[in-house]
């Protein structure tokens, strides 16, 4: 699947988005946190840094989740065109630091939330419209509740990045085989 290097980017950032409130766990705790955040994924525009504001990117979360849990390319594009019609998504090319050209769906000064809703609804837009929806994923480890979003080539991914799940269930496998080669 090819996809631009802005969508990838959304992708991602919306794969973390909704991992920063799974399982019980806060990730975002403050707003210090949702700033790292939004620098870490090289967020633009606006940012209010307010408690309203990291409320608002909270409440957006569990709306993101629904996309992991859609059963259907339809129930997937409910989702994504309420999330793009809240935002009153206009898309636009833009061109700034190191991105090249790429898309903008809402204005730089709106709100962050609409912000962040729009970018991952437009790029769960080309997910369906490749009929790739299947690359939204949950964590296989048996201890983690993570999604993830497979942009591998083969379609190959199951581990998400947030625990070292892969790692884990690697070291497992490696130690059980030992295991069982000692025991023969």
């Amino acid at each position: 699947m090819y996809i631009a290097h802005d969508t990838e980017r959304a992708l991602i950032g919306a794969t973390a988005l909704v991992n920063t409130g799974l399982g019980g766990r806060e990730l975002l705790p403050d707003v210090a946190a949702l700033d790292a955040f939004l620098t870490e994924h090289d967020w633009s525009g606006r940012r209010d840094g307010t408690e309203s504001e990291l409320r608002a990117v909270r409440s957006l979360r569990p709306r993101l989740a629904r996309l992991w849990q859609s059963g259907s390319d339809r129930d997937a594009a409910q989702i994504v065109n309420a999330l793009l019609r809240e935002a009153k998504a206009m898309p636009r090319l833009t061109e700034h630091g190191d991105w090249g050209w790429h898309l903008h769906v809402t204005a730089d000064d709106d709100p962050l939330v609409h912000r962040m809703g729009a970018e991952a609804a437009m790029a769960i837009v080309d997910v369906i419209r490749v009929g790739d929806l299947d690359r939204l994923r949950h964590c296989v480890a048996p201890d983690c509740d993570s999604v993830l979003i497979d942009l591998s080539r083969n379609r190959s991914r199951r581990y998400c990045d947030t625990g070292n799940c892969g790692n884990r269930a690697n070291v497992a496998a490696y130690r059980a085989r030992r295991a069982e080669a000692a025991a023969r």
